[in-house]
């Protein structure tokens, strides 16, 4: 790489650290290339961003963003994950990490929380937003439904008692 493509990458990579909601670092280290263009073809169907990264530097792209508590992950064969949805990110490299021991999640950054490891596995197994929607829809909705199911049954109930006569009733 010659300095004016050193200079672009850094400008490039300032910019995608810096607008990133998510940002996971992860080692690739074993992967073949098909397991890889695999993986960033799953990122892509959710707007994500997954790139190989140089070390030293994408330290110096860390320098001058808030992303900047991640550069000391920055070792060995690394590759980020830039992304909008903190969630599908972790989602999507958990789930590839089990398929492909070769991928090792290692940490990131949810809008401006550093997580690590395990950080990224509960990350992972939060519902995303839509989901937690249609969970609130649907215990809204459940709820709803009980309340006229009871009270259909007491209307019901009700409707089945013997109507209330003067022959039935004793005469004082």
């Amino acid at each position: 790489m010659n300095k004016e493509q050193k200079k672009n990458y850094i400008t490039e990579m300032t910019a995608q650290f810096e607008n990133s909601k998510a940002v996971m670092v992860t080692h690739y280290q074993g992967l073949t290339m098909p397991q890889l263009d695999e993986l960033r073809s799953k990122m892509r169907e959710h707007g994500i961003v997954f790139k190989i990264t140089k070390n030293r530097i994408t330290k110096l792209a860390l320098e001058k963003t808030k992303c900047k508590d991640l550069s000391k992950l920055f070792t060995g064969p690394t590759a980020v994950a830039f992304g909008e949805d903190a969630i599908m990110s972790a989602r999507i490299l958990s789930k590839f990490a089990k398929d492909n021991e070769s991928l090792k999640l290692i940490g990131g950054i949810m809008d401006n929380e550093i997580l690590d490891q395990a950080g990224v596995l509960n990350v992972a197994s939060l519902p995303t937003l839509d989901e937690a929607r249609a969970n609130i829809v649907g215990i809204l909705n459940a709820s709803a439904s009980k309340l006229v199911s009871i009270l259909l049954a007491r209307s019901e109930k009700m409707s089945s008692l013997p109507p209330e006569n003067s022959e039935t009733q004793p005469k004082e």
